[in-house]
């Protein structure tokens, strides 16, 4: 999920955080505070901050287990509006005794407000296994929160900014992979640091290109998508078609906390197009950015057959997406969806979750590169 704007505690190798589905998001099972407390969240490669919903709520969305209160945990601390932890949050009306307030905006409308404090954050806890604990997190404590939010209590920040639990940590990497987007019954392990390692399954070969950075949005990661092939049709979209520019469009942004891949609408309007001749089917909202859908043929209440869909990126790194990851079956409609929408030509594409379903997601980012290789998540 992309903020629409935009500290260090010691650095530790933190255990195996559990991630599994939760309705459109991929949520990561931690306990923040001591004693620990439930803390289920928004895993979110698209943006830095990791905050909570707090006691005393202003306004809340409702949560399935206790909000956190900063009185009932012994390693709660406030972060002042003084401290340089604070200056990528806030800056403004600072004094020495005030405290770190923030406002943290999304793109899909959804925000936090409320006060900037470190604490504990345990991950890979179970009954019977305490975990791995690390303190003097920053993290926010949410007041104010708003959107839409399916069984999360609020979002962890994993983008490339010195605020996210990655910096946080002080590792270099971290990897994830994202089990089928429909069954909430699964699970696999986010891993930081030496125990981010891919493991190819049979003769599944890693693919790596390289993390691009982009000034104008430093938290974000970045990669050259070069082209798109359906099996062994390279679509005619236009080489340049979804560089990074120099004032900060375009570009390709990795993002765990969206769920369905954007492209902008030069190659968009290809990849419609090509699986319109596929199916024989004419799209039913042509004129539309949001998810393209056709008809099925009568007597057909499923997904048709459709060859792989390959991500060329940069350096030879191609991704390939079987049709479930690129496709899904609208029962009301009777309609099969591409998974994929449009974005304007000056805005960026993004890669959502939707398509990074059982592909391990390695992101080294000491050495600058996003490494990648499909498998089945839940056997992680």
């Amino acid at each position: 999920m992309l903020p629409r704007y935009s500290t260090m505690s010691t650095s530790s190798n933190a255990g195996p955080a559990r991630l599994r589905t939760g309705q459109t998001e991929y949520l990561m099972e931690l306990a923040i505070g001591t004693p620990p407390v439930p803390f289920v969240a928004l895993a979110d490669t698209g943006s830095d901050l990791t905050w909570t919903q707090c006691k005393p709520c202003k306004l809340c969305f409702p949560q399935d287990t206790a909000i956190y209160n900063t009185a009932a945990s012994s390693s709660f601390s406030a972060v002042p509006c003084s401290s340089a932890t604070c200056l990528p949050i806030w800056s403004r009306n600072c004094t020495a005794s005030s405290p770190c307030r923030y406002r943290y905006a999304y793109g899909d409308g959804a925000y936090s407000a409320g006060v900037l404090g470190t604490e504990t954050l345990t991950f890979g806890s179970s009954p019977g296994a305490p975990g791995v604990s690390v303190g003097g997190i920053a993290f926010g404590c949410g007041i104010d929160n708003g959107g839409l939010s399916y069984n999360s209590t609020g979002t962890v920040g994993l983008g490339r900014g010195s605020l996210s639990l990655v910096a946080q940590l002080g590792v270099g990497k971290f990897s994830y992979c994202l089990t089928d987007f429909f069954n909430t019954s699964l699970g696999s392990p986010v891993l930081f640091g030496s125990l981010a390692e891919l493991t190819p399954i049979g003769s599944a070969a890693v693919q790596s290109t390289p993390l691009l950075q982009s000034p104008f949005s430093p938290s974000r990661y970045y990669v050259s998508l070069e082209g798109i092939s359906f099996g062994d049709a390279r679509l005619p979209i236009p080489n340049g078609t979804f560089n990074l520019r120099a004032d900060g469009s375009g570009g390709m942004i990795v993002d765990s906390g969206t769920i369905f891949t954007k492209l902008v609408e030069p190659g968009f309007r290809v990849v419609v197009d090509y699986v319109a001749g596929v199916l024989g089917q004419p799209v039913v909202n042509a004129s539309s950015l949001d998810s393209p859908c056709f008809p099925a043929p009568a007597g057909e209440p499923e997904l048709p057959a459709m060859p792989n869909m390959v991500l060329h990126f940069a350096g030879g790194a191609d991704m390939r997406l079987h049709r479930d990851n690129y496709m899904y079956f609208d029962p009301e409609s009777s309609s099969s969806c591409l998974s994929i929408a449009g974005s304007s030509s000056a805005s960026s594409s993004v890669l959502g979750n939707f398509q990074q379903q059982n592909i391990q997601m390695l992101f080294d980012i000491t050495v600058g590169q996003l490494s990648f290789v499909p498998t089945d998540s839940s056997k992680l």
